[in-house]
């Protein structure tokens, strides 16, 4: 049964508004997803969080693997029943924690081994047991194990990691199959790889798509590429999916980065990036990113940015908020953080509208000139 509905194709773009059907409540797409790493979002509550208007976070099966353990949450009821959280989660396979993280690891085709990066102890995680451990979770998506590329690797090893994930992608969802015959109800995603080689992505991309599970997400992006690279591989990779099933590019959290995923008809996508810098004291505002701890602030009683409707902007003065990072005062981040996720919230809320009136791209072009401080 398909979990995804497009609801409306702009006509001067490659946009689409969408419902994403869950477990724990209909998803309006697109939607961009807050990371809760270890079970929270950072500096935020479960109650911010509904307030602004999110129904789907993520949180990080590695992470939680580790700390507090597969039985503290189980016992709890898997991790809505641990984290009080009423929407729904979508949970990485680990994967990305593990290549990034981990002091050490081998990769074979059966699995990766590695250690742990809190008390190095040794672990071995498998695409079987991947799928088990978010299915502990209980978790609304589930994301398949892959292999995570940098972007300036060869040729012969993108190929290594586009045969391995796509191995791997089998086995996961034979035993996702055999979850949902034990009452599973989550939703199982594939991974496209390939690197920055077009051949590799396409063969990747259908690889995916053939083994027909209900998501497929965009891997491999982001990664430290140059712009004109991201941009380019982003809508090359699009292309490359099917329409009818939701398509979610992991880790962009920029408005820029957004709106370029949007316009090439991308459904999802999370970063750490809007609660992680305005934990630094960097906010966004219709005029461009904002430094709160700049001395310029220090005096200035208007809000982080006048065309905002969040309790902050509605609030608080950028000096207040000034002070409170200069005195390391916590509600800085606090205000930050839920600002940053408000402003996001925000502006995909105008690109829904945008789709339905059919000018997307308009919208697009008159909110990045002024982003980037153009008349």
């Amino acid at each position: 049964m398909s979990i995804f509905e497009i609801m409306k194709k702009d006509r001067s773009s490659g946009a689409r508004n969408g419902i994403l059907k869950l477990p724990h409540g209909t998803v309006k797409t697109p939607v961009f997803m807050p990371v809760g790493t270890n079970g929270t979002v950072k500096a935020l509550s479960n109650g911010d969080l509904e307030e602004i208007g999110f129904n789907l976070i993520l949180a990080n099966t590695y992470h939680l693997y580790l700390r507090p353990g597969m039985e503290v949450v189980s016992a709890a009821g898997g991790l809505r029943g641990f984290t009080k959280w009423r929407g729904n989660y979508l949970t990485d396979s680990g994967g990305f924690q593990v290549f990034s993280l981990s002091p050490f690891r081998k990769i074979t085709g059966e699995g990766v081994r590695f250690r742990s990066h809190i008390d190095g102890s040794l672990h071995f995680l498998s695409p079987e047991k991947a799928v088990e451990l978010q299915t502990i979770l209980g978790t609304d998506i589930q994301m398949q194990l892959d292999v995570c590329t940098p972007w300036d690797i060869g040729k012969a090893e993108a190929k290594e990691a586009v045969d391995i994930t796509a191995g791997w992608l089998n086995r996961a969802k034979d035993t996702w199959l055999l979850a949902g015959t034990n009452g599973y109800e989550g939703a199982l995603f594939s991974i496209v790889q390939g690197n920055f080689y077009r051949d590799l992505r396409e063969e990747s991309a259908a690889r995916a798509v053939e083994a027909d599970t209900p998501g497929i997400a965009i891997g491999g992006l982001s990664v430290g590429e140059p712009v004109e690279v991201f941009l380019d591989y982003l809508a090359f990779t699009s292309s490359l999916l099917p329409e009818d099933k939701p398509r979610y590019v992991m880790g962009i959290g920029t408005p820029e980065y957004i709106l370029e995923a949007i316009g090439n008809g991308i459904d999802m996508f999370d970063c750490v990036l809007p609660t992680r810098t305005g934990r630094n004291g960097r906010v966004f505002t219709h005029d461009g990113q904002l430094s709160i701890k700049k001395a310029e602030n220090a005096a200035d009683l208007r809000p982080i940015d006048e065309a905002c409707l969040c309790k902050v902007c509605r609030t608080y003065s950028r000096a207040y908020l000034r002070h409170l990072f200069k005195t390391r005062e916590i509600l800085c981040s606090m205000l930050a953080s839920y600002h940053n996720l408000y402003f996001l919230f925000n502006l995909i809320e105008e690109a829904r509208k945008a789709v339905n009136e059919d000018s997307f791209a308009v919208y697009k072009k008159n909110f990045l000139r002024r982003y980037h401080g153009g008349p």
